[in-house]
């Protein structure tokens, strides 16, 4: 199954649609005036709008900044020379996760992997964050979920009906179960842990009603100690994994002034495959002296795929839907690029490059994510996945090196 043809088909279905047929019902939208005032469970700082005011972001990284000097106090460390500040960005890709996956695991092995003071995850990315955020004790279930998952532990796939009538053309229940296999209290516990030590971990979906990028604060989701924040995680997760059109979106609950609403959320590509923080964040600007380090997966290759698109209309749709993902792709990661040399992060870029050319037989094919996890752990065993600037830019970074 080609996903992207699959999202396609909605888009072109809906011209066939009357308006005498049923539909899903939902909760009343958050009306667009109140959209930044709707609290999740209540939490002031469970979330950003990316697009929204950078202030509250910056705050959010300041008490950090405060959690992270007072548990180095604690451990008896330095407060005035401070540690490097290392940053990972998990991208999306769906099933080519596996390489990210991969990737850690390898790095872990080269004795080089860094504690990462934030990382953030869009999509697949997200379903990678929470392992590589808590570090190298969970390589191990990180490597079982990229190389046993299978169409079925993913989705279930409705008639054509649903293009017209449902909310997706795929129901994303497996995913769900696989997502609350390991998303449990013990790993949110250890998130909430982390989250006191200083560090983040951010998760990205875009709120449909509003088109907004939506930050998800999982650390202090985990700290708040509600008892329905592991459930709200859970479904933070799979909406950032809902492939517009394709996977079911998400509906999140939220309350203004004791009034009930509801809120669509979808893939956090919809809006960017990766993120690294706002570009309205200047990381200069906080007066804080220490060397930041920005490490950039993008699971998925940033050069053109070429294929002989065949003349039918959903062949099309998909091929340019295929196209814009891709651009997209790469404009994410030169954006990041050129926000990190503003602010004078240190750029780290991994990526499936040419070499790999694995064959692929379908959506989540078992053998292809079993190869590519193992290309993944070969380029970071080895040291060599980490790339200075982004393709096409290598040279004009050489010169300015020198």
């Amino acid at each position: 199954m080609n996903l992207t043809r699959l999202a396609s088909a909605v888009a072109l279905s809906t011209v066939l649609a009357t308006g005498a047929c049923s539909f899903p019902e939902r909760g009343t939208a958050v009306p667009a005036a109140n959209t930044t005032e709707a609290l999740p469970l209540g939490i002031a700082n469970a979330r950003f709008y990316a697009d929204g005011d950078a202030s509250l972001m910056v705050q959010e990284g300041q008490r950090s900044f405060e959690r992270e000097l007072a548990a180095l106090k604690a451990e008896g460390k330095s407060t005035t020379r401070l540690p490097p500040a290392n940053y990972l960005a998990m991208s999306g890709g769906g099933d080519n996760g596996a390489f990210g996956a991969g990737l850690m695991k390898g790095w872990t092995e080269s004795g080089t992997r860094p504690e990462f003071k934030m990382v953030t995850g869009v999509s697949t990315g997200a379903l990678i964050a929470p392992f590589a955020f808590l570090g190298p004790d969970y390589d191990a279930a990180l490597r079982e979920v990229y190389t046993t998952m299978t169409p079925d532990k993913v989705f279930r796939v409705r008639g054509l009906m649903a293009a017209l009538y449902d909310d997706a053309m795929a129901d994303t229940g497996p995913l769900a179960e696989v997502i609350a296999s390991y998303a449990d209290q013990k790993m949110f516990d250890a998130i909430a842990r982390e989250y006191a030590r200083g560090r983040l971990l951010l998760i990205g979906t875009t709120d449909l009603d509003a088109q907004r990028p939506v930050i998800w604060n999982i650390g202090a989701l985990a700290a708040s100690g509600h008892p329905q924040a592991l459930d709200l995680f859970r479904k933070i997760l799979r909406a950032s994994a809902a492939i517009p059109g394709a996977f079911q979106p998400v509906m999140m609950d939220v309350e203004i002034g004791g009034k009930k609403y509801q809120e669509m959320h979808v893939d956090g590509g919809a809006v960017a495959q990766l993120f690294l923080y706002p570009p309205t964040i200047d990381l200069k600007a906080d007066g804080v002296k220490r060397e930041r380090r920005a490490w950039i997966v993008r699971n998925g290759p940033l050069s053109p795929n070429y294929s002989a698109s065949d003349r039918r209309t959903f062949s099309i749709a998909g091929r340019a839907i295929e196209t814009m993902l891709v651009s997209s792709g790469r404009n994410d990661v030169l954006r990041t690029y050129f926000v990190t040399q503003r602010d004078g992060v240190a750029y780290n870029l991994a990526y499936i490059g040419s070499d790999f050319s694995a064959p692929k037989k379908g959506e989540f094919d078992q053998a292809y994510m079993t190869a590519l996890y193992e290309y993944g752990y070969q380029q970071a065993r080895e040291n060599r996945e980490w790339h200075k600037s982004p393709p096409g830019l290598e040279a004009a970074a050489a010169a300015r090196a020198k």
